[in-house]
């Protein structure tokens, strides 16, 4: 995304300017809509599958795509965990500093490379920025070199193949399109708007076959009520 889209809603909020919400476009689905408080919210208005996370979380952790740092500031506050929180925004990360957490980076996590981690965080349908299902060995491949021995890797994401259900409930995909989880989107904000760019939806069973492809041990934690899910990813014992 060439416009700090996330950056700007999220300096505006947190400086009392919040006027209107972060809109979503799709080519083939109607506009959604992100709501900026929603960004700040506490651990008791997280859903289930965002708390679970938190509460399993250890060590030395890396919240990727923190974006205002609602999981970074409840694991370095509350759980006194060592927190680094990292985005590409550089406006999400400014207000995350002036939030007080005390480690965030302007990073894209394939760049990423200073240290390793006890856990890896990716909420808020974690798996999107793999972009494509194309780029999911070369996203175990970097996170391995990210994840200590004893490590984990806590993951969220949606199987939207029902949004490609027929009123019969029979299942229709278009298989030369690609994978159905793949989607592209805009952002808009204000009087800005984003460049396309690529976002994955994965079903729990294609994410799991990858990651054990790629040496990894896969657990599926917990299912919400909109076929989101949460799953963990440790290092196979050679």
């Amino acid at each position: 995304m060439n416009k700090d889209i996330f950056g700007t809603a999220i300096k505006d909020f947190y400086n009392k300017k919040y006027t209107e919400d972060i809109t979503v476009l799709a080519d083939d689905f109607d506009d959604d809509h992100i709501p900026i408080p929603y960004l700040f919210r506490a651990y008791t208005e997280m859903p289930k599958i965002e708390q679970k996370a938190l509460d399993l979380s250890y060590g030395k952790v890396l919240d990727v795509g923190s974006g205002a740092g609602s999981h970074s500031l409840f694991l370095q506050n509350e759980k006194k965990l060592d927190v680094t929180a990292l985005d590409i925004s550089d406006g999400a990360i400014q207000i995350c500093k002036e939030r007080g957490i005390k480690q965030a980076i302007v990073q894209d996590i394939f760049n990423h490379s200073s240290t390793t981690y006890d856990t890896i965080l990716f909420l808020m349908n974690g798996s999107g920025i793999i972009g494509s299902l194309d780029r999911i060995d070369l996203f175990f491949t970097h996170i391995k070199t990210l994840l200590s021995k004893n490590g984990q890797v806590l993951i969220d994401s949606s199987d939207i193949s029902y949004l490609f259900q027929d009123d019969d409930g029979s299942f229709w995909v278009d298989i030369s399109a690609g994978y159905y989880g793949e989607m592209q989107y805009k952002l808009k904000y204000k009087n800005q708007e984003s460049e396309q760019f690529d976002w994955l939806y994965i079903d729990y069973n294609t994410l799991q076959n990858a990651a054990n492809t790629n040496g990894f041990i896969s657990e599926l934690i917990v299912e919400g009520e909109n076929n989101d899910y949460l799953a963990k990813f440790t290092l196979a014992i050679d």
